[in-house]
């Protein structure tokens, strides 16, 4: 039973090689960046963090996508499930979840960051459903390296 579960570890991804869903996930962070960079130097509620989050849990979305969709769900006629409906379904729900998270006090947004990392708990959820633990795990391992490492800089500079 250890094995099987290891098992599910191991390189399965059947649509994105590993070395390219890093690649995608990885310029997610560095575009995302750039943006959230102008933000955060504008002092925007939304900075830095918030931007590479939702980058990277777009990008998650859409390499599982492409994952999902070659998942056996039976042929047309005894289809009962769409794969796309259910990333959209999750993402529409966790959103819902993660805006409600988000509120203003005194002038001052908040949580914003905290929603963004909800909706890339969805896309990490959606990726072990999925089978694709090897994509959620790398996904989790950018994510929290960056709001680490972001908050470090933050913290140095002053900016939080």
């Amino acid at each position: 039973m250890l094995q099987q579960i290891l098992g599910e570890f191991q390189n399965n991804f059947s649509v994105v090689p590993v070395g390219a869903a890093l690649a995608r996930l990885l310029a997610a962070v560095f575009l995302a960046g750039i943006i959230g960079a102008e933000r955060e130097w504008r002092r925007k509620p939304a900075g830095l963090r918030t931007h590479i989050l939702v980058s990277v849990a777009a990008c998650l979305f859409v390499i599982l996508g492409l994952e999902i969709s070659q998942l056996d769900f039976g042929d047309k006629n005894e289809q009962q499930h769409d794969p796309l409906r259910m990333i959209e379904a999750v993402t529409a729900g966790v959103a819902f979840l993660a805006a409600g998270l988000i509120f203003t006090a005194q002038g001052e947004v908040k949580n914003v960051t905290t929603g963004a990392s909800l909706w890339l708990a969805g896309a990490v959820g959606l990726g072990c459903g999925a089978g694709q633990m090897p994509l959620a795990a790398l996904a989790t391992v950018i994510v929290v390296t960056v709001i680490f490492l972001l908050r470090q800089v933050e913290r140095i500079f002053g900016t939080h």
